[in-house]
């Protein structure tokens, strides 16, 4: 499995070669996004564990009010494709912060800024 992950300055766009460029490269891949994930999951909370073979994301929701979170999805990949994920990530990080600003980490928001629930 390869990351293709997103163009970095393309608001979203796959990476690739524009519209009307030739097919994908014999390296590249189509990627097919049907409809009910095209939708997308919400996710507030990641959890992470890993074992020797491989990494375990599950992506939780937490609601105020609400005990516990409930897990909507759970990514298992091979230390090799989480390395990558961290790469991709980490490029797509910088190139929103150069268009945004920065993104602050937990616990830097400023006193006065509504942030997460109440």
């Amino acid at each position: 499995m390869s990351l293709l992950g997103r163009d970095a300055g393309g608001e979203g766009t796959p990476q690739g070669p524009p519209p009307g460029a030739p097919g994908p490269a014999p390296h590249q891949v189509k990627v097919e996004l049907g409809e009910k994930e095209a939708e997308g999951i919400y996710s507030n909370l990641v959890l992470l564990t890993h074992s020797p073979s491989e990494f375990l994301f599950d992506f939780a929701r937490i609601l105020p009010g609400v005990p516990k979170a409930k897990v909507y999805a759970r990514i298992i990949m091979t230390p090799q494709n989480a390395k990558g994920l961290l790469g991709v990530l980490q490029k797509n990080l910088e190139a929103y912060e150069k268009k945004h600003g920065k993104v602050p980490a937990h616990g830097d928001f400023p006193p006065h800024r509504d942030i997460g629930f109440k």
